[in-house]
């Protein structure tokens, strides 16, 4: 029931962000968590680069496994809008989990619109239907699925509810989108997995980095890929404006989602001196924060 990582954050991006992203410095530690980042104009070639680096996805996906696969699919938004993860990216993540042998694949999220529209809207629903395969699902969340979870020792969450499926599935991938979030400065990894929890999460914005944290000791991502190819900048989480979409064409992986957000943040100009909900996430033994303890591990592709 223990499962795993997150927190909150602080600074909000402005208009220094349409310069390129810089690139973080290469880690000193080599026994910290290893990230791979690849940058590159074709998304599901800098996946399968990255997944690579890692020991490929059978090193996560056993034969006969049940995955689930949450992308951010929030927003009435299109692919070109970067309000939802990139549905070339999402495609590749269950192409890569396929051949592995997973035996049953579920992508989901709870959505912040009608569901119905921001799966079409996404992208999403029409790519992963395109795989007609049966052993890959795509469906709208039941609210008769969720559980209350007890966490004595939470920060926050003592007793809230999680989604089934996510808490039932053998391997967790995290799929974010990376962008602006006019509440937390940044939305990536760790907060993705409010997609999977219940009740009025608008109230967990009053003390975050302490909720996602305790939510995510409950759901363990066992690999965060972030989708960074397409970046919203502004106005997020929802955007709308396409003037606020910067093409980043990077995609980041690790099995630890602390280190990945804290790599990702760094395309933001943003370091753990700004982004408090990482310092904790660090400091409560969920991940590593700090870019001095990572073994980053980037390409061109």
């Amino acid at each position: 029931m223990d499962r795993r990582r997150f927190l909150k954050q602080s600074a909000l991006i402005g208009a220094g962000l349409a310069a390129a992203p810089a690139w973080p410095k290469p880690a000193s530690a080599a026994d910290g968590p290893v990230v791979a980042l690849a940058k590159g104009k074709t998304p599901a070639a800098l996946v399968r680069r990255v997944v690579a680096e890692l020991g490929g996805m059978e090193n996560f996906v056993k034969t006969g496994q049940t995955v689930v696969v949450k992308p951010n699919i929030g927003w009435d938004r299109k692919p070109e809008q970067a309000a939802n993860t990139s549905p070339e990216v999402v495609l590749e993540v269950v192409r890569l989990c396929l051949a592995a042998g997973a035996a049953k694949i579920q992508i989901f999220d709870r959505t912040c619109n009608d569901p119905r529209r921001c799966y079409t809207s996404s992208g999403i629903a029409a790519a992963i239907e395109g795989l007609a395969d049966e052993r890959v699902e795509i469906a709208q969340l039941d609210e008769r699925r969720f559980r209350k979870i007890e966490l004595p020792d939470a920060l926050l969450l003592k007793r809230w509810s999680y989604y089934q499926d996510a808490l039932d599935a053998d391997v967790f991938i995290n799929v974010p989108v990376a962008k602006h979030h006019s509440a937390s400065g940044l939305t990536i990894g760790m907060k993705n997995i409010m997609g999977v929890i219940g009740r009025n999460r608008a109230t967990l914005h009053r003390n975050l980095p302490e909720a996602l944290h305790d939510m995510n000791r409950v759901i363990r991502s066992h690999l965060t890929i972030v989708d960074a190819s397409r970046v919203l900048i502004a106005n997020g989480p929802q955007g709308g404006r396409v003037e606020d979409v910067r093409h980043f064409e990077t995609i980041i992986a690790s099995s630890d989602v602390v280190a990945a957000d804290a790599v990702a943040a760094s395309l933001f100009h943003k370091t753990l001196a700004d982004l408090s909900y990482l310092k904790l996430a660090d400091a409560q033994g969920l991940g590593v924060a700090d870019l001095a303890r990572i073994q980053l591990k980037r390409f061109e592709v």
